[in-house]
């Protein structure tokens, strides 16, 4: 009996035992054992810096989100501005328009009666000329039609006075055979209005007859007033001045 003990199947087992160890046996997977419901229970060893990254990973995608929310509402703010924005410079490009417009119109009124005003002075400033040479500038062979001038440019006063002598006149210097040239050597305008103006010639008028031929030049001075009378302008006085 003592010899099947010593058996080297018992040896074995008892060398096996020796070495295995109580450090040896703790260390076992104990993952390779299910439970006895079979379900696998969880491993309860975590990483604490793998879930510190995930945190900040979390948060900073949380911040990424954020950012792109704020430059949404940011680009949408801007979106509505714009239209506002837009709609001023038209506002204010359209008023421009009109206030250079209204300028443009104004300063177009008021140039063109500035010239309607400078034509009507020219047009005084021409018939009284034109009313001082008739009066000046008379031959004794065409006395009738030198008065009759006379009288087609003149109204008013003038024309009521010169009208009545006219024919003593002519039979004057038909008489005389008197001849008379007169020359503007100055005129200008003293006043004006709207239908009428007033304004002062200088003259210089030579004159012969039948008994001087030849006379010196005299100076004249006459102060004439001429009258708008249905769209035209005529002599309305005449007097001589010194």
């Amino acid at each position: 009996m003592a010899a099947d003990a010593d058996t080297p199947d018992r040896k074995l087992t008892e060398t096996a035992a020796k070495h295995m160890s109580p450090t040896s046996l703790s260390h076992t997977d104990e993952s390779s054992v299910e439970p006895k419901d079979g379900t696998a229970e969880p491993t309860a060893v975590a990483n604490p810096e793998a879930a510190d990254d995930r945190a900040r990973e979390a948060e900073s995608c949380d911040r990424t989100i954020d950012h792109e929310i704020d430059n949404s509402s940011d680009a949408a703010a801007t979106a509505k501005r714009r239209p506002s924005h837009l709609r001023l410079a038209l506002m204010v490009g359209a008023g421009a328009a009109v206030v250079l417009s209204a300028l443009m119109g104004w300063l177009g009124v008021g140039a063109y009666q500035s010239h309607r005003a400078q034509q009507q002075r020219e047009l005084f400033l021409q018939v009284g000329r034109q009313g001082a040479l008739n009066l000046t500038t008379i031959d004794w062979q065409h006395a009738d039609s030198d008065v009759q001038r006379i009288l087609d440019s003149a109204t008013g006063t003038f024309y009521d006075e010169f009208s009545k002598r006219q024919q003593p006149f002519i039979d004057v210097v038909k008489k005389a055979q008197s001849k008379s040239v007169g020359t503007i050597t100055e005129a200008g305008l003293e006043s004006e209005s709207d239908d009428e103006a007033q304004l002062v010639v200088a003259m210089s008028v030579k004159t012969s007859n039948l008994g001087a031929a030849e006379q010196p030049p005299q100076e004249w001075r006459m102060r004439i007033s001429v009258t708008k009378v249905g769209g035209e302008i005529k002599v309305s006085n005449v007097r001589f001045v010194l």
